[in-house]
């Protein structure tokens, strides 16, 4: 139970305020003055300089009031690590929306967080993990930052799924980065938010997204569970469904499950090209049904199944923006990664050298995928062609560039 503060109350007596009279003063609600004196909640940051104000205090004197000195629950310097850290000029602009708006949270503030969430989702495909995901974090703390505000429960429902997509984003970035303790974390906080707000879309999308990183770490039995999982709670014609049906087939090529592996393609192939296009095809989360073939690409090529060649050349044909390897979107890293993986099947290995340095010195390969290139590698060394040195020296130098796994 909240503790009383009873430092805050005297000092509202003292100068001779009641609670209606310090509530106008702050311009906020009598029931807010009352919150924050119940210990139930803290006046929010942009609210401090003018309660510090009206109670005659600095800044460290209103904390020592409201925590007592040198409280660790004080949100300014641990509870709170947008705070901590600084605001910006984004989450100030956040703030300042807030305050214009009659609600301690507001559909201004709401409705801008989740067009940032779709921002960084549509960044995905081209912004570095790690540069990605520190924008992850600001916004997610910030979401946190307001939970304890008050709210309609409406909104209170719209911050849950809010708060539950920055989290997915979260995870699939660490993923990406190799770091599987602070991905579960993070999908278990989506899993939370979206299961409180009843929204089964982000819940399938964590089986999902779970279900790709079980695969990374070769449990492919456990990725086709848990994309089947993900099938069942997906709403129907979904981007979720269509992409969990498409793990579930990676998931069986990899087990060598063909059968099942050509039924999950015709499918992927049969439900992208129902939804047709979606308006931001980049956004991490939206199917854009041209990935049908990439997937195909990658599927086919675990299978070892000589077709993936040809999948693999059309996505780099269509997306490779230009002979700068550096500005490869990941798709085009992946696709080389899988027409490598074909050519050395078919005893091609120079040309499977090939396709796989320019894959690794476009520095698009995600750490998650490094597993891949060093499929290629390992097959190309058993050839014993003069290449495979110069390749295994690529992947050994992209290997060492990443940061520690956590």
């Amino acid at each position: 139970m909240a503790a009383r503060r009873r430092a805050f109350i005297e000092r509202r007596k003292a100068l001779g305020f009641t609670q209606d009279s310090l509530a106008q003063s702050v311009g906020v609600d009598r029931s807010t003055v009352a919150r924050w004196e119940s210990g139930k909640v803290a006046p929010q940051d942009w609210q401090r300089p003018t309660l510090a104000k009206v109670l005659r205090v600095t800044l460290a004197e209103l904390d020592a009031i409201l925590y007592g000195v040198g409280n660790p629950e004080n949100p300014r310097d641990a509870r709170n690590p947008a705070v901590a850290s600084g605001y910006d000029d984004e989450i100030e602009a956040l703030e300042l929306a807030r305050r214009v708006s009659a609600s301690d949270v507001g559909k201004e503030t709401l409705e801008r967080l989740e067009l940032t969430f779709h921002d960084l989702a549509v960044k995905y495909p081209t912004v570095a993990p790690q540069g990605l995901l520190g924008q992850v974090r600001k916004y997610s703390a910030y979401v946190t930052s307001l939970m304890g505000a008050r709210k309609t429960l409406a909104e209170h429902r719209q911050l849950l799924v809010t708060g539950g997509w920055f989290s997915l984003l979260g995870a699939t970035l660490h993923i990406d980065l190799n770091q599987q303790d602070a991905a579960t974390a993070r999908l278990r906080t989506a899993m939370t938010l979206a299961q409180h707000a009843g929204h089964s879309e982000i819940q399938a999308w964590c089986f999902e997204t779970d279900a790709w990183r079980v695969l990374t770490g070769g449990h492919y039995s456990q990725a086709a569970e848990l994309s089947a999982a993900a099938q069942q709670l997906a709403p129907a014609g979904s981007s979720v469904e269509i992409q969990a049906l498409a793990q579930q087939g990676r998931a069986f090529a990899r087990i060598g499950h063909s059968t099942e592996t050509y039924s999950a393609i015709d499918r992927v192939q049969s439900l992208s090209s129902a939804i047709g296009t979606p308006n931001q095809p980049e956004h991490h989360f939206q199917y854009d049904p041209a990935k049908a073939i990439a997937y195909a690409a990658t599927t086919l090529a675990w299978l070892g199944d000589p077709a993936a060649e040809t999948y693999a050349r059309e996505v780099i044909s269509r997306l490779e923006p230009s002979s700068d390897l550096t500005k490869w979107p990941r798709r085009v890293a992946s696709a080389n990664i899988d027409l490598a993986l074909s050519l050395a099947t078919t005893n091609r290995l120079d040309e499977a050298c090939y396709a796989a340095q320019r894959a690794i010195l476009s520095g698009r390969v995600a750490p998650s995928n490094h597993w891949r290139a060093l499929e290629v590698v390992n097959a190309v060394e058993i050839g014993e062609i003069s290449e495979a040195r110069d390749l295994r020296e690529a992947y050994e130098e992209m290997r060492l560039q990443i940061e520690p796994a956590d």
